[in-house]
């Protein structure tokens, strides 16, 4: 069969490496890919913008499946148009994506479903900001509630800072387009989770669970990114707490969706923050997350295009996912000056290296007279699976220490809550 995947990042590498190794994959297209992806995947240009130049190459490529990676195709409503079509596409619809691509329905959703949320105001003007602030305590985390590429969610230590938040919000300043509205929220602590799920639109399946580093700086300081790492442990989610995530929170939200006529058949990311009071939800994606997506593949044992099928077409409760036990982790390299102003062009050595039990998933790359060159914030995502987290932590960073571009930079502690504890978070 022939699989076309939709996006150009670290996730779609892992994902079009995943698909590869299902031995019912005859092709795997990729649009429009990125340097490192056109080594397993044949690339085409698209447009991720453009909902008719989408259109165009799937039907140019006449798939037998398609994948959406990214969150912006979902939001044009490109599953939508496809399923009109009688395509099949792995992804949820534009109505059931407003999980994520609408902060404010999300929360009005956790609340109008009984599932466990922090306390929140949505505003639609700095005056009921101004007014709803006096409802929290600072800290106070305030968040756009549009798509801003993980970016767009701001903890503030004192509630004038929120209020500066939120102006920049109003006014496009902070993200570069205005903000027609604003969740200000409650700050909560606690370590925070990434529980991935795929659904059929009736039934969920859990992916191992994951843990994700926002912030740029070690010690997990500094502004947030879409991700400078992650690791995967067979701890970090117990059995019991498996259960209690999915009968209280997944198949909530599944049956919550499908209730109000969006039925939500995809990969459903729930970020989670597990506090004293118990797991409470952050936030969804309507896609699989990055790089959470790059540690969870490599401990697949099982072919996660039957899996991806079963959901297109409604049969998930007969499918059974195979993990490789033990850890895994996924560190970023980045550009000088990420998540601000960075360049690009920079020449990347060292890849053409062998790393035994290490998968380099690009992220920002392009291949010019066969020289990968870096093009994006996120560079590189190198990736290892081991017996347990150290040692694939091991690995990675052996092998990013032959690997360099000018201004290269990575965080060398990911993992670091789990390697104190040295048992996985809950």
């Amino acid at each position: 069969m022939k699989v076309l995947v939709i996006g150009s990042g670290g996730r779609e590498h892992a994902l079009v490496w995943a698909i590869r190794n299902s031995r019912r994959v005859d092709e795997v297209v990729c649009a429009p890919g990125n340097g490192g992806i056109a080594s397993a995947a044949r690339c085409v240009a698209v447009s991720q913008k453009d909902l008719g130049d989408l259109l165009r190459v799937v039907a140019a490529e006449k798939p037998d499946l398609t994948v959406v990676g990214p969150e912006l195709p979902l939001s044009l409503g490109l599953v939508d148009e496809m399923r009109r079509r009688s395509i099949p596409v792995f992804g949820p619809t534009r109505a059931a994506a407003m999980l994520e691509t609408s902060k404010a329905f999300a929360k009005r959703f956790l609340q109008r479903h009984n599932i466990p949320t922090a306390a929140y105001a949505v505003c639609t003007s700095q005056q009921e900001a101004h007014d709803s602030m006096d409802l929290f305590h600072a800290p106070v985390v305030v968040k756009a509630d549009g798509l801003a590429a993980g970016k767009g969610v701001f903890i503030c230590q004192s509630k004038r800072e929120a209020l500066d938040a939120v102006a920049g919000l109003f006014s496009g300043e902070l993200l570069g387009a205005v903000e027609r509205s604003v969740v200000i929220e409650e700050f909560l602590e606690g370590e925070e989770v990434s529980f991935l799920l795929l659904s059929d639109g009736k039934h969920v399946v859990p992916l191992v669970a994951a843990q994700d580093h926002k912030r740029i700086g070690e010690g997990d300081k500094g502004p947030n990114t879409g991700g400078m790492g992650a690791y995967s442990t067979d701890n970090i989610v117990d059995d019991k707490m498996r259960e209690w995530l999915l009968n209280h929170v997944a198949q909530p939200t599944i049956d919550g969706m499908a209730a109000e006529d969006a039925p939500f058949v995809g990969v459903l990311y729930v970020g989670l923050m597990m506090t004293a009071r118990g797991p409470v939800v952050l936030e969804f994606n309507a896609r699989f997350g990055d790089p959470e997506t790059q540690a969870i593949l490599v401990r697949l044992e099982s072919d996660l295009v039957e899996g991806l099928e079963a959901c297109v077409e409604g049969r998930l409760s007969e499918t059974e996912f195979r993990w490789r036990p033990g850890a895994s982790a996924c560190v970023i390299a980045s550009s000088e000056g990420y998540p601000g102003t960075y360049a690009t062009g920079k020449a990347i050595t060292g890849l053409i290296e062998t790393f035994p039990g290490v998968q380099v998933f690009h992220s920002g790359t392009t291949l010019v007279e066969g020289e990968y060159l870096t093009s994006g914030g996120r560079v590189l995502g190198v990736t290892a699976a081991a017996g347990n987290l150290e040692s694939a932590l091991g690995l990675a960073y052996d092998a990013l220490a032959k690997i360099h571009f000018d201004g290269m930079y990575y965080r060398r502690d990911i993992g670091h809550r789990a390697l104190r504890s040295k048992h996985g978070l809950l």
